[in-house]
């Protein structure tokens, strides 16, 4: 049995970290406070590279688009399904990358020793590193994503249930989930390799490329490793296999579509662990 000590100690433990979370959060939304009053004193600059960004990520779906201008479907995939995948990826990806894009400095800030100035302040450094520059610009990403989604919508021809309805937000807010945990797994490992932001790049980036075409175009190894190791999968082809009642990858049960949340809090807490222990092993320039 636990004895009051032990109970009082957990409740302890409990609050002290809530107490971490809270102050967490309110650095992190202090620091893009700031940030976003120094990007809208230049209101011009904002609005061409919101532009440019939102031009820059249309390439993508453009080059999508020229594919089908030559095939009727790709993969099985009918234009308006794989702008439907685009979307989801395209938007889950934005947001990610909007909160906690700048995570890919970190190696740069551990070779030339200024995240030493980070760890002086009192606030929590992945919070202070996440809000780092925080750049509004990406939303064209967001917008453009999310306008993609709304031409899927429109187009294809979708036998809508309550269960369908609520999946469509949760695969947007996990995938976000998923996708910035593999942000923070990725700046973690600079800790140790210092300058692999290329190597974190082929996970987010490439991912959310990947993620734009439909599963059934790749080789069952390469499904296998989105789905098992890093589980990028449930972002949107395992839960989008629902929605647009298609077989599901490897031949996984049906139920694996609503497993996105549940997914995105592991891969969260794993990011975590893995930020912590690469925090602990960090060592100083000592310039």
């Amino acid at each position: 049995m636990v004895d009051a000590a032990d109970a009082a100690e957990v409740t302890a433990g409990r609050v002290e970290r809530g107490g971490r979370v809270a102050e967490g959060l309110r650095a992190y939304r202090l620091i893009v406070a700031m940030w976003i009053r120094s990007t809208m004193a230049y209101r011009t600059s904002f609005v061409l590279t919101t532009l440019g960004n939102f031009a820059t990520t249309a390439l993508d779906f453009v080059a999508i688009l020229l594919m089908f201008s030559r095939v009727d479907a790709l993969g099985g995939y009918a234009l308006g399904e794989v702008a439907f995948l685009y979307g989801l990826t395209s938007v889950s990806f934005g947001l990610a990358d909007l909160a906690i894009g700048s995570m890919d400095r970190l190696g740069r800030r551990v070779r030339d020793g200024t995240l030493d100035t980070l760890l002086v302040r009192p606030a929590p450094v992945l919070a202070q590193v996440a809000a780092d520059r925080f750049g509004l610009r990406r939303l064209g990403r967001v917008t453009q994503g999310a306008l993609v989604l709304g031409y899927a919508l429109a187009t294809v021809d979708i036998d809508w249930t309550p269960a369908k309805l609520l999946l469509m937000p949760v695969m947007l807010v996990s995938g976000a989930g998923i996708f910035g945990a593999v942000f923070v797994a990725a700046a973690a490992f600079q800790f140790v390799a210092q300058d692999a932001s290329e190597v974190s790049n082929a996970f987010t980036y490439g991912g959310t490329t990947l993620l734009q075409y439909p599963p059934t175009v790749f080789a069952r190894e390469l499904v296998r490793g989105v789905t098992f190791v890093v589980p990028l999968a449930f972002v949107n082809w395992l839960p989008a296999s629902h929605v647009l009642e298609r077989p599901y990858p490897l031949d996984l049960p049906a139920w694996v579509a609503f497993a996105p949340p549940a997914v995105a809090v592991a891969c969260c807490a794993l990011a975590g662990l893995a930020w912590r222990a690469g925090l602990r092993s960090y060592r100083s320039t000592g310039s």
